[in-house]
């Protein structure tokens, strides 16, 4: 089963040590109790019990520690990683949140050349310590190119820090925050560590009225040496983007985490409720709905899957997952939003209620896209992909899937971020043929429509320009990476067909969606409307394959439902 179940969740790990962090963080959460978990949600409740329990366990130790600092089992592992992101989003996304913002916070310090930080980084992962990523500015939000911290020269290789930096999560307990900066009347870049206890270091105030603690803070002369420089210039550059490139990725499983939980509430909810003399799921749209929110989350997760299988084998060489990492944050977490809609239009006033997970599910749901760059900024990273993707494709050996013990090494050595005009792909048709699913291929005659408006009706320099233009036509290239990986991962993991063809139906739909409001731009052309239309596809209809897959998702009906 790929869904989570937290009262069945005997998944195999290749460790013991993994599998005991995974089972001891679902216990904890379930012997804390929905009551309990609700309660602190509302009244914004600090986490402490979570951080004392990751400290005990030495979660945080075990499983962001690169084996090269570590001892035991540690090791940076993305598909272990991911699987703690689900788990603890399942429960909620702010539990997730401290965890995301210290990987993030650990980004810069992994991939220093200073030695002596990354071992007193490894000593305080070990104390159960978290960490913090000061990027962003009130005034610049992640325009990096503005940043204003700035180190001023005191004496041979001193400075001192000031500036402020904004909405940073963390920032009042991290026992290091990776700062990026300039150096004074330079253009030079800087990353720095500071402790966010230092007396000279001001946490000003929390940003979001929630149990997280998203930080303003500023820094008053705060005294740095050479002892506390990760990185400068290009490299310093460099570390805040590939930084962004491993921590964005687990949005997309925070989005998994969190419309599993809802699905279940709301499948247990729909199954006992009776409304005009029957069950709410014998109504036929309340099916649709259903199997839409069903199909668009197990899509997510094969996609993220095998997402990962490309991030942790990735290599100068092989750079496929700068366009696959994108999609994990922004199509996945954008689908997430899809998912709680349709389930929320399943449950109606059932979600408002403060009892139930649903209530919170529906505001964090949003959080997600937002975050990390927005859905736009990453949209407008993967139109980057598209000409090569589509046109001028290379061999590489196959990925296999890769849920194996292995340190990802290279996320902390991804070298220069430049040249993403020139990564190549493999032909994305090994996925999509031969297939025998009929909604398959009529998603190939889109993608075939598609390609040919590009060489026949290709963006005029103007429509380049165009953001609103381009970003629907990414809306649109999008689809077919996204359809890619969920066939090779529906393969690995013995998908169904049924599941593959009802998955595909919601994509074909989405393409015509997507296709249709291209047409409606006010800079298409005649030539391009024309396509446009082309485009526009129904699925096929077998009403005997949506009724087996209705049955898979009935089955969840009481799977799970948290302990009280």
């Amino acid at each position: 089963m790929l869904l989570l179940n937290p009262h069945a969740h005997n998944r195999p790990y290749p460790d013991e040590r993994s599998r005991q962090i995974m089972v001891k963080t679902i216990e904890f959460f379930e012997k804390k109790g929905k009551v309990k978990l609700k309660e602190d949600d509302r009244e914004r409740i600090w986490y402490a019990d979570l951080l004392e329990f990751l400290k005990k366990e030495g979660v945080f130790h075990t499983l962001l520690t690169p084996t090269r600092y570590g001892q035991g089992d540690c090791r940076w592992d993305t598909w272990r990683n991911c699987e703690f992101s689900e788990i603890l989003a399942f429960y909620g996304l702010h539990y997730w949140y401290t965890w995301q913002v210290t990987i993030l916070g650990l980004g810069p310090l992994w991939m220093s050349a200073n030695e002596a930080i990354k071992e007193k980084t490894a000593e305080l992962l070990k104390q159960g310590a978290v960490f913090a990523f000061g990027l962003s500015e009130k005034e610049h939000g992640a325009d990096v190119y503005a940043s204003e911290m700035t180190l001023f020269p005191t004496g041979e290789k001193t400075w001192r820090a000031r500036g402020g930096k904004y909405y940073i999560g963390n920032a009042n307990v991290a026992a290091l925050v990776s700062n990026f900066g300039r150096f004074a009347g330079t253009d030079e870049y800087v990353f720095f560590a500071t402790d966010s206890q230092h007396e000279k270091f001001e946490c000003i105030r929390n940003l979001v009225n929630v149990q997280s603690y998203v930080a303003e803070y500023a820094l008053h002369d705060y005294p740095i040496g050479e002892a506390d420089i990760l990185s400068r210039g290009p490299e310093a550059w460099d570390a805040a983007l590939n930084t962004v490139n491993v921590g964005k990725f687990n949005l997309g499983w925070a989005s998994i985490g969190i419309c599993t939980h809802a699905l279940y509430e709301a499948i247990n909810h729909a199954a006992n409720r009776r409304l005009y003399d029957k069950f709410v799921t014998d109504f036929p749209h309340v099916r649709q709905l259903f199997v839409d929110a069903y199909t668009r989350l197990i899509a997510m997760k094969l996609f993220s899957l095998r997402a990962a299988d490309y991030l942790r084998s990735a290599s100068l060489n092989d750079r496929r997952y700068l366009l696959y990492n994108p999609m994990v944050k922004m199509k996945v977490t954008m689908q997430g939003e899809q998912v709680i809609d349709a389930l929320w239009d399943v449950i109606a006033a059932r979600g408002f209620e403060k009892e139930v997970y649903f209530e919170s599910a529906t505001r964090d749901i949003r959080a997600l896209p937002k975050l990390e760059g927005t859905a736009h900024v990453n949209m407008a990273l993967v139109v980057k992909f598209m000409a090569n993707y589509l046109f001028n494709p290379r061999e590489f050996p196959e990925i296999p899937r890769r849920d194996d013990a292995a340190d990802d090494e290279f996320l902390f050595h991804q070298g220069p971020t430049k040249g993403l005009g020139k990564i190549q792909f493999h032909d994305y048709n090994l996925a999509y043929g031969p297939a025998d699913s009929l909604n398959v291929s009529i998603f190939k005659e889109q993608i075939k429509t598609l390609k040919k408006f590009l060489l026949k009706t290709p963006p005029s320099p103007e429509q380049q320009k165009d953001v609103d233009f381009l970003l629907s036509l990414g809306e649109i290239f999008t689809l077919i990476p996204y359809g890619q990986l969920i066939l090779e991962n529906a393969r690995i993991y013995g998908v169904s067909r049924d599941l593959v063809e009802q998955i595909f139906d919601f994509m074909v739909r989405d393409f015509s969606k997507y296709a249709l409001q291209l047409y409606h731009k006010p800079s298409s052309t005649p030539e391009q409307m024309e396509m446009c239309l082309a485009m526009i596809k129904r699925p096929a209809v077998d009403r005997e394959l949506f009724g087996r897959v209705w049955d898979e998702v009935y089955a969840l009906e009481g799977l799970y439902e948290m302990n009280p």
